[in-house]
């Protein structure tokens, strides 16, 4: 991925989607904010009991790296689900209840989705001009919400898997996430036959999430993926997370957008 400062503010790009006329994307950082410790600095979560004031603040700066208003976004209100929401501009400035994963060809239409260790995943058709952002943790991957998201670009949006780009973004990586075996068993149940998703290390069982997406992606036609290789986990200094911080932490932000 690209690293690049923008002020205050420190984001990633993916090398995949950098030169792509008429689309912006980046992921935000943990950097460049003004929230305290333990959501120190740049929380961009509403619900995690951060100061209204500073996460305000926070999104003016986060927007303003990237190029746009701070109310101009389209957010959903992320369950661990499989539920796509297609987007259009009458959804600016709005919330999708029960929704993990957005999609959207429609232009000046941009994306907001906030994490702290599990999995953004990025999408993008060259052809039909379609993109959207994923929430893949494994409680989403187990319900499919990879799959949806395909499908309901494929469906919806005339979009050819085979034509479909993706970026999976930082995320809590197999060095790190430790699981047990139900959740191992939930995982494996919903990617394809074969997969090698969980270690075991002196007792311990370690779930690759990332290798999970990968998996399903290429289950379902989607070969050109790009994967960050960042473990949030291990990168505290740079990004939230949920798992190396006791569950107390903010969330760092995905964004993407159909600018022409």
């Amino acid at each position: 991925m690209i690293r690049e400062q923008i002020g205050p503010v420190l984001l990633y790009r993916f090398e995949g989607l950098n030169d792509v006329s008429g689309l912006r994307h980046a992921v935000l950082t943990r950097i460049g904010g003004v929230s305290q410790a333990p959501y120190a600095t740049l929380n961009l979560g509403h619900t995690v009991g951060d100061d209204p004031a500073a996460v305000e603040e926070n999104h003016r700066r986060a927007m303003g790296a990237v190029g746009l208003c701070q109310r101009a976004v389209v957010s959903p209100h992320q369950v661990h689900g499989a539920r796509v929401g297609v987007v259009r501009q009458a959804h600016l400035g709005t919330v999708l209840p029960a929704t993990d994963a957005l999609v959207t060809n429609a232009p000046g239409t941009p994306i907001l989705m906030r994490f702290g260790d599990c999995t953004p995943v990025f999408f993008y058709d060259r052809v039909q001009r379609v993109a959207g952002i994923a929430h893949a943790g494994w409680r989403g991957v187990a319900a499919g919400s990879v799959g949806a998201t395909v499908l309901t670009m494929v469906t919806q949006m005339k979009s050819d898997p085979a034509d479909i780009w993706a970026g999976i973004g930082p995320a809590i990586g197999p060095c790190c996430y430790e699981v047990g075996p139900e959740v191992v068993t939930a995982v494996q149940t919903a990617c394809p036959s074969g997969a090698d998703l969980a270690r075991a290390v002196n007792g311990r069982v370690y779930l690759d999430l990332p290798g999970a997406v990968r998996s399903q992606l290429r289950a379902v036609g989607v070969q050109e993926i790009e994967a960050s290789g960042l473990c949030t986990s291990c990168r505290v200094d740079e990004f939230f997370s949920h798992r190396a911080e006791g569950g107390r932490t903010g969330r760092f932000g995905v964004i993407v957008e159909l600018t022409q």
